[in-house]
This record gives C-alpha cells, structure tokens and sequence, in this order.
C-alpha cells in the first residue's frame, strides 16, 4: 500500500524528529538525499552542467545546500528567485564556489536565461508543500526557459503544484520528484500526478503519522484483498451480481460489463434487459443467467438511457434503488438516484457525468457561480466529494488517474489508482471497470476498496490485453480473470 499524508500531519511529524536533532540536521539529511540522487542522474545522462532554482523556503535551503555537494564534480549554478534565501546554504554554496544568480522580481535576467538554456539537469527547489498553486508571477515563463532534453529534478513537488493535490494549475514539470520520509497528497492525487514524473521517496528519519490522507493499492497488495474462494464456498456464497446495463440501441455496453463481471470471478450474474442484449448475452456470456431474482450487489446503468430503458429494467433498478443491497450506478443510472441510501453504493462518472450530476444536486462553483467542465477538471475530487456528501455515497471518478473519494464523514482516505495505459481511454472501457467493481461489490467488499481494487485490475488488464498499443474493451473484460490470477501470484 502507497500512502500519503496532509501538509499538516507531515509537518508535525517532522517537528516532532527535529526537536530530537542537533540545529539543521533534518535539512542536511535531506539535502545529502538530495544531492546522491541528482548525481546519480547526471551520471546516467552523462550531465554535467546544473542549475538550482533556489526559493526562500526549506526546499529552497535543500537544493542550495545539494548544489554545494554537486559542486564538487559539476558546473553549478544557483539562480535565488525568492524574495530571501536560506542564509547557511547559501553561504555554504558559495563556499563550493557555486555561481550565483539572482532573479527576484521582473522578467528574467539575460545571465539566468543563458544558464537555463545550457543546463543538463535543473533543480527545483522554488516552492515546497507550504507554497499555493500556480507559479509566482515573476516565474510564470520558467517552464518555457527549460531546454526540452534537460532533466528536471523537483524537490519535495514541482512548483506550482497545489500541495494538498486538489486544484490543477500551472507548475513546473518534473521528470522526477524527490520528497522525504512520506508521500504528500500532491503526489497522487487526479490533479497535480501527471506533473511530478518519478516519485522517490528518501527516508530522513520521520515516522508515518497516524492517518494517511490518501492510499493506493500496489499489484502486490492484490492476493491480500481479492475475495479468492474457499472449497466450501458456492456461487451464491461467493456473490451473485445483479446487472441492469444496456438497451436497445446500446447492447455493446451490456456484453462488456456482464463479461467482465464473469470474468472477474463473480458467483453468478443475473442480467436484466430488453431482447437484443439478452439475446446476444445468451450467445456472448452463457453463464449468465436472466431476470430478477436474488443478488448480493446491482450494477446498473453501463449504456442505459433512462428514457429508453425497458420497463423491466426501470422497475428491477428502482427496487434494486429501494433495497438494503449494495449498488453501483454507472453512466445513465446515476439519473436514477435523487437522494441518499441507507445500503453501501458506489457512483462511477467519467467527467462529463460527475459535472452533469453535481448540477443536478445544485453543487455550485468555489466562486459561487455555475458549476462548469473547467471546474471538473480543474479540480475533480472536489467536485467528488461534494458528491460523495450530499449523497452519502463513495464516487470513483475515472481518469488517467482514478480517485475513489468517500463521504468525508467516514474519515476514510480518498484512494487512487494509475495502473492503466491512455489507450484505456474507449468506448466500452467504463463498462467493463463496472462489471468488475460490481463483482467485487457481490462478494462483499465496501465500494471504497470495491472501486479502488476494480481500478487497479481494469488498468492492468488494459496494459496486459495488448501491452504498449491500443486495446478495445471486449478485450479488456477478457483480460481480466487472467490478470487476476497473475496477481494473485506475485510474491507479497
């Protein structure tokens, strides 16, 4: 399990070590951390020339008193673009003979903008896990300064980066990320992920707070989570799943989501529909079997339009609705659900469904305006757990990075999931990611671990369905039960 701790917790549990610690100490851990990966870096690219980006804070003081390591064997140079800099690194810097450059304020200096161009390797150490989104005004071009084939070594998160890992913004990418002792939000999170490149966590000595903040399941955790059965279990004590997906005009949806579903290991499945996909299911899925009747867990809505939806169906996901069962709502079953429900549920929106939902329930705007796309994706799990609030309910949002946020009220972690490749991102892929989490559900997981463990099989089976091209869905649903099972193998 990957874990990740709010800025507060994580700044406690370091003030907690330091004033264990002669006067520096931590820093000086964490700058010779810092330091041993930066030149082990620029031996793997044979780079020689460094350029530290050194703001006023403590990363600022890491990557200044790592530019005097580097200095030993490297051309540094340290650019100062705070409005102070850490005085004993500095000093200590300068003691290396580092070359340092200043640009606190204004457009960039033409001396800062030639060590930039040169650089091989760029340290950046401008705003640490106390710092807001978005760069500082004066460093807005600083991307655009960074050669394209220099490597970027962020200290603690790249700049810019909201710490807490909520609201997207402008930053810095890094290749690489290097923070200390524990995970941060921003590191997993929807997002801010895709800008910090390889994590490397260096242990400094601080122990992992109580709580985490966010988790995420690794491969290995996978034979200690999936519902594998006992010789004495049968189909009904190992789940039956009842599925509510598709219609007429969208039977493709149908075949994926009771395809993964079996696929996934469920019991049995119960399918509940019109003719075309129940004929084509009869064919496609001959396990399945057909109409109401009992289930552990409903997966309702993959390719259902409300309006068009047979009576048969509109009937069983209203009961399905009105039942003590877990249900998991997908695509036009989330238009079924006005209020809370006493019974575990699950809300699986890509989105463009999350938005329609949240100004369904009135979810407006952090400016008090109408809730727009450019909200959704500038901050997604915000808007999910708005959702997940008023409707009492876990919402897994998919996306290159899936987040399964549940009710703040069950003090419960947000979980994350980046397994897959961006070819998962096609027609019929949610289906199947339904199909499996339902199955989970059927066996008795909650839907926090139900969607996270779902995501994490989904996107393997995308990658293992036709490793490094594109995959269409079908494939997917297929790829699960074997990606299961060489899960289940990897050593814990």
């Amino acid at each position: 399990m990957i874990t990740a701790y709010d800025v507060a917790a994580v700044r406690a549990a370091e003030d907690a070590v330091r004033r264990t610690l002669a006067d520096g100490e931590l820093m000086q851990r964490a700058a010779s951390g810092l330091a041993d990966v930066a030149a082990a870096r620029m031996a793997e690219e044979d780079a020689e020339r460094v350029v530290v980006l050194a703001g006023s804070g403590d990363n600022g003081g890491d990557a200044l008193y790592a530019a005097a390591r580097l200095a030993e064997d490297a051309d540094v140079t340290a650019v100062l673009v705070g409005s102070r800099a850490h005085e004993a690194a500095l000093a200590a810097a300068q003691g290396a003979g580092v070359d340092v450059l200043e640009w606190r304020s204004g457009v960039s200096p033409a001396d800062v903008r030639e060590a930039l161009a040169s650089a091989e390797l760029v340290i950046d150490g401008i705003l640490g896990i106390g710092g807001r989104p978005g760069l500082p005004p004066h460093l807005s071009d600083v991307p655009d300064l960074i050669p394209e084939d220099a490597l970027v070594l962020a200290v603690d998160l790249p700049s810019g980066l909201d710490p807490a890992g909520d609201i997207r913004s402008d930053a810095i990418f890094a290749d690489e990320t290097v923070t200390f002792s524990l995970a941060k939000p921003v590191h997993l999170m929807p997002a801010t992920e895709q800008a910090i490149g390889l994590l490397t966590v260096l242990d400094i000595g601080v122990p992992d707070p109580d709580m985490p903040a966010v988790q995420r399941f690794s491969h290995t955790d996978v034979a200690g989570s999936w519902p594998v059965p006992a010789p004495g279990d049968d189909k009904y004590s190992r789940g039956v799943l009842g599925v509510i997906t598709g219609g007429e005009h969208y039977t493709g949806a149908a075949l994926m989501s009771v395809t993964a579903a079996v696929t996934a290991g469920v019991g049995m499945v119960r399918y509940v529909g019109p003719d075309a996909p129940t004929n084509l299911l009869r064919q496609a899925a001959p396990e399945a079997v057909f109409g109401v009747g009992r289930v552990q867990a409903w997966a309702i809505g993959s390719g259902m339009d409300v309006d068009d939806a047979s009576p048969e169906q509109l009937s069983a996901a209203r009961d399905a609705l009105a039942s003590d069962l877990p249900v998991l709502l997908d695509a036009g079953g989330l238009d079924l659900l006005e209020r809370p429900r006493s019974a575990p549920t699950l809300l699986t929106p890509h989105a463009g469904e999350l938005l329609r939902l949240a100004q369904r329930l009135g979810i407006g705007a952090t400016d008090g305006g109408e809730l727009a796309a450019d909200d959704v994706h500038r901050a997604p799990t915000v808007v999910a757990r708005e959702v997940a609030d008023r409707l009492e309910c876990t919402v897994l949002v998919k996306g290159a990075v899936t987040a399964v946020v549940p009710p703040t009220a069950t003090g419960q972690p947000i979980h994350t999931q980046a397994d897959g490749p961006a070819w998962l991102a096609t027609a019929g892929s949610g289906d199947v990611l339904a199909g499996v989490c339902g199955a989970l559900l059927a066996a008795g997981l909650d839907p926090l671990r139900a969607g996270a463990l779902g995501a994490l099989v989904h996107g393997v089976a995308g990658d293992r369905a036709n490793p490094g091209g594109p995959v269409r869905a079908m494939d997917i649903a297929h790829e699960v039960g074997r990606t299961v099972a060489h899960l289940l193998r990897l050593p814990g």
